[in-house]
C-alpha cells in the first residue's frame, strides 16, 4: 500500500499525497460526527509532529453525554433483538472497510498521536483482528448453556447472557483507535449500545471509525462519541451507562472506580505498568536485543505494556547491554507519514516534561546514560531519544514510577531467582517478558511472575491476542479484555432453572427430620455418581 506509492512516485510525492488525505474538510466532517448539540466552545487538537493545530472538535457537556446515552439506549433495544449472525455481518464488513481504507486512518492516527507509521499500523491490524474474532466467536461464547441444577433429575438449569444496555468507554490518547473502537467491538457484538469519550488530544481516529461502522451497517446512534475533557465528562458518563471500560493511569483509575462503585455499575480497567524484561543466562541475544528494542520503543514507549525495567544475568550482561545500547542509538526517528521511521514523537509537552524529569532526576542521582538521554527538538517539539540507563537505584523516580516514554533501566543480576524477586517488587503487574532458550523452564518461571501477561521470547505482542484474556495484577487494573472474558464482561449472566417432579422442600409424607436424613444420604451418594459435581 504505502510502500508501493513510495516506489512509484518517490518519497516526496508520497508525502504530499498522504498529507492531502487528511484535509481540513475531512477533519471538519469528522468533528461534525461528535454527539455534541450546540457547542459553546471547541477543543483544539495539536499535531505532535509540529506542535501546530491539526483541527478542532466541539467541546461536549454533561447534557451531551446524557443525550448520547439516551440515543444509544433507544437504538440498543432493536440491536439486541438482532441475531448474532446479523451483528457479525456488520463487524465483518467493518473489518474489510478498515483494511481497504487503512491509508487514511494511518495518516489520522499519526497526525494526532505523533507515532511512527509502523506503530499506527499495529492499531489498524489489532482493530481488524478484534472485529473478525468476535464476529466469529460471540455466538459460541454467549449462547444459552445447560448447567447442572441444584438436584439432578429434580431440577434443570440454563445460563443466559444478556447485554447490559449502554457501555461507556473512556479511551486514552496513546492508542486512539485500538483502545476506543477495539474495546467497543465486543460490547457491540454482545448487543449493547456504546458511548465513547475519546481523549481530548486524539478524538479524530474514533470519529473516523464510527463513520466506517455506520457505513458497514451499524444503526445510527448505537455508537455515540462525545468529545471533551475527561474531568468534565467522565462522571456524567458513569452516571448514564450500565458498564464502564477505562484505560489510563492508576491514579485516575482509582477515582473512576470509586465513581463507578457509587453508581453501582461494574467496570473493567487497564491501568499503569512498570513492566520487566528478564534476560536469562541461556537467552539468544540475537533475538533478545531486538525484542527489547521493540519493548522499549514501540509507540515511543507510550504503551501500557512497554518495557521499562530490564534484568540481565551477569553472564550475558555486558554483551547484551552493549548491543542494546548500540541498537537504540541506531534507530531512525522522524515525522514523515511513511514507513521509513522506527520511532516517532511523544504526544505532548506534558509527556516530554515527564520523561525529561525522570531521566534528569536519575542522572543527577548517579545513573549512567548508556544511550540517548535527551530531547530532539531538531526533529519536532516532543521528540525524545530512545534511552537506556544503568545504575538506577531506589531513591530515583525512574526506578519505580511509570515513565511512559522510550526509556528503560538495566540491572545486573546473578540468578533467575534474583530476577523474579526484583520483577515482582512493584506495585504494578501488567506485562512481563522472559528470554530463554529453554521454553519449559521459561513457562515455569513466567508462572511465578506477578503479571497479567507474560511473554516468552517476545516483549509484549504475543500475549496481546484476541483469544487470550489480557489485564493486570495488583494496581495495573481490574477485569480483562480479549477472549471469552472480554465479551462476557459486557453481559449480565442470568440463571433460569426448572423444578420438576418434586419440590425442593420437605414433602408432606416426611417430617423435617426425616427429610434432612434422606437428603444427607442422597448428597453423600452423589459424590460417587459420574458427571455430578
Amino acid at each position: 500500500m504505502a510502500t508501493s506509492v513510495r516506489e512509484e512516485q518517490g518519497e516526496a510525492a508520497a508525502e504530499r499525497r498522504w498529507s492531502a488525505r487528511v484535509s481540513a474538510p475531512l477533519l471538519a466532517r469528522l468533528a461534525a460526527r461528535a454527539a455534541v448539540a450546540a457547542p459553546a466552545s471547541e477543543l483544539l487538537v495539536e499535531a505532535p509532529f509540529s506542535g501546530e493545530t491539526l483541527g478542532s472538535v466541539p467541546k461536549g457537556t454533561p447534557a451531551d453525554v446524557a443525550a448520547a446515552c439516551a440515543t444509544a439506549r433507544d437504538a440498543q433495544a432493536d440491536w439486541a433483538r438482532r441475531s448474532f449472525a446479523e451483528r457479525a455481518a456488520v463487524l465483518l464488513r467493518f473489518h474489510d472497510l478498515l483494511i481497504d481504507n487503512a491509508a487514511e486512518i494511518l495518516d489520522i492516527i499519526q497526525l494526532e498521536t505523533g507515532k511512527a507509521r509502523k506503530h499506527a499500523f499495529d492499531e489498524v491490524l489489532d482493530t481488524a483482528i478484534q472485529a473478525r474474532y468476535y464476529a466469529h466467536t460471540a455466538a459460541e461464547f454467549l449462547r444459552p448453556r445447560r448447567r447442572q441444577g441444584a438436584l439432578p433429575i429434580l431440577t434443570k438449569a440454563w445460563e443466559h447472557h444478556h447485554p447490559r444496555g449502554v457501555v461507556g468507554i473512556i479511551a486514552p490518547w496513546n492508542y486512539a483507535l485500538t483502545l476506543a473502537v477495539g474495546d467497543a467491538i465486543p460490547a457491540l457484538m454482545a448487543g449493547n449500545g456504546v458511548v465513547i469519550k475519546p481523549d481530548a488530544q486524539t478524538p479524530f481516529a474514533a470519529l473516523w471509525a464510527a463513520g466506517l461502522l455506520e457505513e458497514a451497517g451499524l444503526p445510527r446512534g448505537l455508537l455515540g462519541i462525545v468529545s471533551g475533557r475527561g474531568a468534565e465528562l467522565g462522571a456524567p458518563l458513569i452516571e448514564a451507562v450500565d458498564y464502564l471500560m477505562f484505560t489510563g493511569s492508576t491514579a485516575t483509575g482509582a477515582k473512576v472506580a470509586a465513581q463507578a462503585a457509587g453508581a453501582l455499575i461494574d467496570c473493567s480497567m487497564e491501568l499503569g505498568g512498570k513492566n520487566p524484561l528478564l534476560v536469562l543466562e541461556d537467552a539468544s541475544l540475537r533475538r533478545a536485543v531486538p525484542g527489547a528494542v521493540r519493548g522499549v520503543t514501540s509507540n515511543s514507549g507510550q504503551l501500557c505494556i512497554s518495557i521499562e525495567r530490564i534484568y540481565v544475568h551477569d553472564a550475558v550482561y555486558d554483551e547484551f547491554t552493549g548491543r542494546l545500547a548500540e541498537a537504540l542509538r541506531g534507530l531512525r526517528l522522524g515525522a514523515s507519514l511513511t514507513f521509513a521511521e522506527d520511532m516517532g514523537s511523544l504526544v505532548s509537552a506534558e509527556q516530554l516534561a515527564k520523561v525529561e524529569a525522570h531521566v534528569g532526576d536519575a542522572v543527577a542521582k548517579g545513573a549512567e546514560v548508556l544511550a540517548g538521554g535527551k530531547a530532539r527538538p531538531d526533529l519536532g517539539p516532543y521528540f525524545y531519544e530512545p534511552t537506556l540507563l544503568a545504575g538506577v537505584t531506589g531513591e530515583m523516580e525512574l526506578c519505580r514510577a511509570e515513565t511512559f516514554g522510550p526509556v528503560a533501566s538495566v540491572y545486573r543480576c546473578s540468578s533467575a531467582e534474583e530476577m523474579v524477586g526484583l520483577a515482582n517488587d512493584s506495585r504494578y503487574g501488567l506485562n512481563a517478558s522472559v528470554w530463554t532458550r529453554d521454553a519449559r523452564a521459561g513457562r515455569e518461571l513466567a508462572a511465578r511472575l506477578q503479571s497479567g501477561t507474560v511473554n516468552i521470547n517476545e516483549a509484549y505482542s504475543a500475549t496481546w491476542a484476541s483469544a487470550s484474556p489480557m489485564g493486570g495484577f495488583k494496581e495495573s487494573g481490574l477485569g480483562r479484555r480479549h477472549g471469552r472474558q472480554g465479551i462476557e464482561k459486557y453481559t449480565e449472566a442470568q440463571t433460569i432453572a426448572v423444578e420438576r417432579l418434586l419440590a425442593i422442600d420437605t414433602p408432606p409424607f416426611l417430617s423435617n427430620g426425616q427429610y434432612a436424613a434422606v437428603m444427607s444420604t442422597a448428597i453423600k451418594l452423589m459424590r460417587y455418581v459420574p458427571g455430578i459435581k
